[in-house]
């Protein structure tokens, strides 16, 4: 099959296109033809991404949020059938979907949702599961409630600003970039351009703050929160001492994979009630391209999706 890999630790750089061998599901996992798979830029810097277990696994394949059809079934895989068409997040350790063919546990997988495309469909799991659980799992975001969402623009903060207002709460998302109308639009009540107002400065106003930016914004976030808040951050562990100091709690997590969450994922897009962003498409041949755009500014709000098969 054709993929996309790295033979050695880097960044896009690395990436070659070639042949690779088709991958056999063991029992319980399923083979499924990649029609999309969904970019994620900070994956080449991830320590999963090169080892398991401490061991060095190259070459590795990147792109870990599939959508296709199901070609192959291994023993014990009951779920599925072939000619089935899912999409699910690929664990971290595990060779992507930058490839024509990958295998994939069963239970990571979910029909995909019927009224979108497979690109749409790819672009989902990994933004959606890390932005539901991070709101419903962590959070436990109640409806009325005051949610700050930092980084509303992204792939995660987008999906995390309507699941926020499905949720009931009232939403308010920082931007860096020209996308005030497009958060608005998937729900925010106020949207902070950071470029021009600093998120914090009215102090302690919100329940909840969801960080998909860390660094110097995750250090600030704690000002902005109520006592007995939640800070949800996505991008590194807060802080030691800073939530006590602001008598709130703090929470770092890593998305897992979800069938049921998928599942819930699939019916809100077939119903209309959320709205996926696409930066950009690239093909399989371009793979390293598209790894690539995510260093060019004023790239579009949205997922980068690779597209295997049309």
């Amino acid at each position: 099959m054709t993929a996309l890999r790295a033979h050695r630790r880097g960044g896009p750089e690395v990436l070659v296109v070639e042949r690779a061998p088709v991958p056999v599901p063991a029992a319980g996992e399923v083979l499924v033809a990649v029609y999309a798979a969904a970019i994620t830029f900070d994956e080449l810097t991830w320590e999963e991404t090169w080892t398991r277990d401490g061991a060095d696994r190259t070459p590795v394949i990147p792109s870990h949020e599939v959508s296709g059809v199901v070609c192959d079934v291994g023993s014990s895989a009951t779920d599925f059938t072939v000619g089935d068409e899912v999409y699910g997040l690929i664990d971290f350790e595990r060779d992507g979907a930058a490839a024509e063919f990958v295998a994939v546990p069963a239970a990571d997988l979910a029909a995909r949702p019927a009224t979108v495309s497979h690109v749409v469909a790819a672009a989902l799991p990994l933004a959606g599961l890390t932005a539901l659980q991070a709101l419903v799992d962590h959070a436990a975001v109640q409806s009325g409630e005051e949610v700050l969402v930092l980084g509303g623009a992204g792939g995660v903060g987008a999906l995390t600003v309507q699941l926020a207002a499905g949720l009931g709460a009232r939403v308010s998302a920082t931007v860096r970039s020209d996308a005030r109308e497009l958060v608005a639009g998937l729900g925010a009540r106020r949207v902070i351009d950071v470029r021009a107002e600093a998120f914090d400065e009215g102090g302690p106003a919100y329940d909840v703050v969801i960080d998909t930016v860390g660094g110097e914004t995750l250090e600030r976030s704690f000002g902005v929160l109520r006592r007995g808040g939640r800070l949800i951050t996505l991008s590194a562990p807060p802080p030691e001492g800073k939530a006590d100091e602001h008598g709130v709690t703090a929470t770092f997590f890593i998305v897992t994979p979800d069938r049921g969450q998928l599942g819930k994922l699939a019916a809100l897009v077939d119903g209309g009630r959320l709205h996926v962003e696409i930066a950009a498409t690239f093909p399989l041949d371009a793979g390293r391209d598209a790894f690539e755009s995510g260093r060019l500014p004023g790239r579009r709000a949205g997922k980068t999706v690779l597209v295997v098969r049309d």
